[in-house]
């Protein structure tokens, strides 16, 4: 179920122009994977020391005037704790990462009095020096949806995707060359065909098949399929509409978007 949650936010991710829309659908996902806020920063090299390029969350008010109001985010155990990690991880675990000071525990005692409890964040470094965080929150007591963790480190792959091509840093060459075999069969791959079938469609061996994407990985220093489809994703190899565009054209009915109004 939680992973036609992640299908169905990508489907929307291909009419995503503007912050507000990618806002629309991180809130509705969130909800779905079940926390209780999300948070998305994206900072450009132009912007590490000023304001982000990108910044979303809904957050609770108490918390985040709290945040701005003392200038928290360089103090933030939660960004720090991004440098030391390339996957997602519970704020639980942060302490595994980075010492924690006693101004950071305070920090996030603070931040379960505003409603806060414990998280999921999701740090990525983009092409171009480009960074990026995306949590997922749920409140005081509750514990993080466990089962769910992989579908959430995905949404907030894809939100920061996202992100980079509406403050127009997304779709650059890729820094990982591909043949123009390789990426077919990164592709295919992506839009969810097997080794066997990607070979019928490009009427290739499947052993060939097996090469070009193993050849793909190692060029872009991944080892598992999900990485190497967000790699090229967040290089422009492929777009959004190459994986999901195709899935709604072909199947109709594998992820059927709500058109109705939301609310936030």
């Amino acid at each position: 179920m939680c992973y036609e949650v992640v299908e169905e936010f990508a489907g929307e991710l291909q009419e995503v122009c503007q912050e507000r829309d990618l806002e629309l659908a991180l809130t509705k996902a969130t909800q779905q994977l079940g926390f209780g806020h999300f948070a998305l920063t994206l900072e450009c090299p132009s912007s590490l020391d000023d304001a982000p390029a990108v910044l979303l969350h809904d957050y609770p008010d108490e918390w985040a005037r709290v945040y701005v109001s003392f200038d928290l985010a360089g103090r933030d155990p939660v960004r720090r704790a991004c440098e030391k990690s390339m996957v997602g991880f519970s704020w639980q675990d942060i302490e595994k990462l980075i010492p924690l000071t006693r101004g950071d525990r305070q920090m996030l005692a603070v931040g379960r009095e505003c409603g806060i409890g414990d998280g999921y964040t999701v740090p990525r470094f983009l092409p171009g020096a480009t960074r990026g965080t995306c949590s997922f929150a749920v409140a005081p007591g509750q514990e993080l949806p466990g089962p769910w963790l992989i579908e959430a480190e995905m949404v907030g792959a894809l939100a920061l995707v996202s992100a980079l091509k509406i403050c127009g840093k997304g779709g650059r060459p890729a820094k990982a060359a591909l043949s123009d075999r390789q990426r077919e069969c990164l592709l295919w791959s992506a839009r969810g065909k097997t080794a066997s079938e990607t070979a019928i469609i490009l009427g290739i061996s499947m052993e060939t098949v097996i090469q070009h994407l193993k050849l793909a990985r190692e060029r872009y220093d991944v080892h598992c399929r999900q990485s190497l489809i967000l790699n090229a994703l967040y290089d422009g190899l492929i777009g959004f509409g190459d994986i999901f565009g195709w899935r709604a054209r072909t199947h109709p009915n594998t992820f059927p978007i709500d058109r109705r109004p939301r609310v936030s």
